[in-house]
């Protein structure tokens, strides 16, 4: 084959159509651009759709897995409205309601550990049989302020 131009050909062709070797340098690097674009727009999906995640990151351990689960769900359903809940989920401060009752349960057990005449203690007493039980004298600094505290 040869490269020379039909005798009909204008001299000056335009810079976009292919010259006769086979190599089209536009459909090239218009190749490059499209598999550029795929990956910056994937890259942006995966942005947008893992933000109620990153949002929900600097709240509670247990908003930040409803959150996350709500996400997967939308992910593998292609349902939308999960990753609206997830979102939504995400802007919202829940209350605290753990850390209240948690110190509730710590000093409820306290008290029950500090009052006299227990289940432990009764059920040691009466096994050993002749245990004198102590005077409040005998007893500690430790033991009578743990007695003795309304907490």
């Amino acid at each position: 084959m040869s490269d020379q131009l039909h005798p009909m050909a204008p001299h000056h062709l335009p810079f976009y159509l292919a010259p006769g070797s086979g190599v089209d340098p536009l459909m090239v690097v218009m190749g490059i651009f499209l598999v550029g674009t795929l990956l910056w727009v994937g890259t942006l999906y995966w942005k947008l759709h893992s933000l109620p995640e990153r949002m929900a990151h600097k709240s509670q351990k247990l908003q930040f897995e409803f959150v996350a689960v709500l996400g997967l769900i939308s992910l593998f359903t292609h349902m939308h409205i999960f990753w609206v809940a997830g979102l939504l989920l995400a802007l919202i401060d829940l209350p605290d309601f753990g850390t209240p009752l948690r110190s509730i349960a710590d000093s409820v057990e306290k008290i029950a550990d500090s009052t006299p005449g227990g289940v432990g203690e009764a059920a040691s007493t009466a096994q050993a049989g002749d245990a004198i039980s102590p005077t409040p004298a005998d007893k500690s600094g430790v033991a009578k302020e743990k007695e003795h505290s309304h907490v």
